[in-house]
């Protein structure tokens, strides 16, 4: 029996709460040729999804930045982590971020964020105008429960507007990314009573009858992928449910020496239920912030508590150890990266993976760290959605608005007719 592509799991809380859960994608949900929707009553296409990636800072580009071009090119240190998926990304370096060197007010890391983000100059405030995720799902046709979702993970902060967000639905119209696993857990599935919140249930107890009325309709292999999915959801529960029970409810200093949080613990459970949500059709644009703009995260799982993320990059950053440090954390930025990218490969979706269907844009608001380059920029983009091109290195003399430009157009079929800020021409090599 063809199943709708957006069915959930449904029920009611002993609270009276509405719990949801997505289901994965299943094949009782694709057509014969595993590229459509089986229920829509149409040969809809399965629908593509854009994923922003963010990390603060900038980079060391000797450590980052392959010297080959083309499909031949060596992983360098900061992009080791990347082996196990090198045949889903594209690395790109030589973009140019133009409006960064606008004159706005603020620093050079709130002129580079906002016209990062939107192609526009820093307001003072905020960012000029929406932002390449918010231009893409307003463009985007089709339902889904989410419009778009912002996450975060690292919490530390300067505080101002341009450094805490990633998206902007319009001039200084801030979208603030979701930190707290346990709050982006019951956006997706719905309010916890008290049995959860002591975690003596799960999640999965408020729709055992749902399930129990649908398994019947499933072959052994849709079986098997359901139990596959609702077990990951009890071992992100259980994730979330191990870590301190105080997390999330204050406010981090970036002047404190002594926090030790576990951030590529958080970082993990968030990307799962980003996972999640893409899977089961709650939205189709995520932003996710791994660590702030002008980043000032401490990093003792690499060893490196002295100073914070920022300060390393102007603390002695020229000299072999500054560019060892900054290697290093860079590449904790790629492990998380390839773990969330591998997390969708790993995900059947019609006659490919959730990753087939995706494109990722992963980027940072500066090249070289210490010198806070605007020019140069290397971004990576992964997946397949489109046909984009993946496997290879290229280096592109266009800007980042060009860059955009052509992930709307051609690998979405947005057309904008507005275009976007900095952009000139689309670029050749993307798809």
């Amino acid at each position: 029996m063809p199943l709708s592509r957006r069915r959930f799991l449904r029920n009611m809380s002993m609270t009276g709460a509405a719990i949801r859960v997505g289901l994965p994608p299943l094949a009782a949900m694709f057509n014969s040729s595993g590229t459509a929707y089986a229920a829509t009553g149409v040969d809809a296409a399965v629908q593509p999804r854009f994923v922003f990636w963010f990390n603060g800072n900038g980079i060391p580009e000797r450590y980052w930045i392959p010297r080959e071009i083309g499909v031949d090119y060596e992983l360098t240190p900061c992009l080791a982590p990347l082996a196990s998926v090198r045949d889903d990304v594209h690395v790109v370096s030589g973009i140019d971020n133009p409006n960064a060197r606008v004159t706005a007010p603020g620093n050079t890391h709130h002129k580079s964020m906002s016209a990062l983000v939107s192609g526009t100059p820093y307001t003072g405030r905020g960012a000029g105008g929406a932002s390449i995720d918010q231009v893409i799902a307003g463009e985007m046709r089709g339902e889904s429960r989410f419009r778009s979702l912002q996450v975060g993970v690292c919490q530390e902060s300067h505080g101002e507007n341009i450094h805490r967000n990633l998206s902007w639905a319009g001039a200084d119209r801030a979208l603030p990314p979701e930190m707290i696993p346990h709050n982006l857990f019951d956006r997706l599935f719905g309010v916890r009573d008290q049995s959860w919140i002591s975690r003596k249930k799960s999640v999965l107890d408020a729709v055992r009858a749902d399930l129990a009325s649908l398994e019947p309709s499933l072959g052994q292999a849709d079986r098997h992928r359901l139990d596959e999915h609702l077990t990951s959801v009890r071992e992100v529960e259980r994730a979330i449910a191990s870590l301190p029970s105080d997390y999330g409810k204050k406010i981090k200093e970036p002047e404190d020496v002594a926090d030790l949080t576990d951030y590529p613990r958080i970082a993990k459970i968030q990307s799962d239920l980003v996972a999640h949500a893409l899977a089961s059709g709650q939205t189709r644009v995520v932003s996710y912030m791994l660590t702030k703009c002008q980043s000032l995260v401490r990093l003792p799982w690499l060893g490196y508590t002295r100073l914070r993320h920022h300060d390393y990059t102007h603390t002695n950053a020229d000299s072999p150890e500054g560019q060892r440090t900054m290697r290093d954390i860079c590449r904790w930025h790629v492990e998380e990266f390839a773990y969330f990218i591998g997390r969708l490969k790993s995900i059947p979706e019609g006659s490919g993976t959730l990753l087939d269907n995706t494109c990722v844009v992963f980027a940072h608001e500066h090249a070289e760290a210490n010198p806070h380059k605007d020019n140069g920029l290397a971004l990576i983009l992964a997946g397949h959605a489109g046909g984009m091109k993946t496997g290879m290195h290229s280096k592109m003399r266009h800007t980042i608005g060009d860059l955009y430009l052509t992930v709307a157009e051609e690998v979405f079929k947005l057309p904008l007719e507005k275009g976007f800020p900095t952009a000139e021409k689309k670029i050749i090599g993307i798809v």
